[in-house]
């Protein structure tokens, strides 16, 4: 009897770290219906050059178009420009589609920089910075996410713009520190399993709305942990962007690499006499160096006002 009560005791003495384990994320009615519903490829096209006449926002409109439900990772070597491109398209998408709902992520970044973001968009910016606990982290990012799965279920239209989804995973594994082995790069057995599971809630689903998540994603900082990120999530999305470090350093900028960069089934997202055009202008590309690609693309979109007569001007090349 008396084993018992001291067992009872010492059960019920342990704290509970529920907050602390990956895995054990609250999970809504909200999120169970919008998961439980039929995914479908992202449509319809969100066009960036409504709401900005930025070159960047109009190059990714033809390189990397995304649409509604779009998965999309942007892959970025420090210095090439991830946060500019970030802020150019939550400015985009704020002022062409009014109706979508945008949130800006900041996960671990410097407070000056936080500041910075904040003072560019419009949006609403959510930010946890370097100075804050790796529970602040994960406690804003499951906030936004439960409020976007809240949003998506109810049939409205969402966008996360993540900075960055390699810092969000670095947190997730220090927290899961003690949980079981140890991979390589000194990442934990599943410690990418939540941040995972948040990228891949970006969809769009039949009778619902939509995610959109555009994350980015750290490559060529010298650590391994990050390769082991990068590695992981690499292939998990629809989109990537992929910025270049050589045109980056040669002030070429946006610093797009063409030839790594795309969206899966873009078809979709154009009429087809548009999209022909586009592969017209891909083909064009394809045959020079990254450098002389975009430094034509870029010479095109200050030639012409907008990405119609852009290709326009290329209906009349032979079929």
């Amino acid at each position: 009897m008396s084993s018992y009560s001291s067992n009872t005791r010492r059960r019920q003495s342990r704290p509970q770290q529920r907050s602390n384990v990956p895995g054990r994320r609250t999970v809504s009615a909200d999120e169970k219906k919008f998961l439980a519903g039929t995914a479908v490829n992202p449509y319809p096209r969100i066009v960036l050059e409504k709401g900005s006449d930025d070159l960047s926002v109009r190059a990714l409109d033809l390189i990397c178009p995304i649409g509604m439900g779009q998965r999309a990772l942007v892959v970025s070597s420090p210095g090439s420009g991830k946060t500019t491109f970030l802020k150019n398209i939550c400015n985009a998408v704020t002022n062409g589609h009014p109706d979508m709902k945008v949130y800006c992520v900041l996960v671990d970044e410097r407070p000056e920089e936080v500041t910075d973001f904040t003072r560019s968009v419009t949006a609403k910016v959510y930010s946890s910075s370097m100075d804050h606990s790796n529970n602040n982290h994960i406690k804003l990012v499951d906030k936004v996410i439960a409020e976007a799965f809240k949003e998506a279920a109810a049939g409205h239209d969402v966008m996360i713009l993540l900075d960055s989804l390699t810092r969000l995973a670095r947190v997730h594994n220090t927290q899961h520190r003690g949980g079981g082995r140890t991979m390589s790069g000194g990442v934990g057995a599943g410690a990418l399993e939540v941040p995972r599971r948040i990228f891949g809630a970006a969809r769009k689903v039949e009778g619902l709305g939509s995610i959109t998540i555009i994350a980015t994603i750290l490559v060529d900082t010298g650590s391994a942990m990050d390769t082991v990120i990068f590695e992981e999530f690499k292939g998990t999305g629809n989109m990537e962007l992929v910025l270049s470090k050589e045109l980056a350093e040669k002030r070429v900028f946006p610093a797009i690499d063409v030839s790594k960069s795309g969206t899966r089934r873009a078809e979709l997202l154009f009429e087809p006499e548009e999209y022909r055009c586009l592969n017209l202008l891909y083909r064009g590309m394809a045959s020079t160096n990254n450098v002389s690609a975009m430094e034509k693309l870029i010479e095109m979109l200050q030639k012409y006002p907008g990405n119609s007569e852009l290709l326009e001007s290329l209906k009349n090349i032979s079929k």
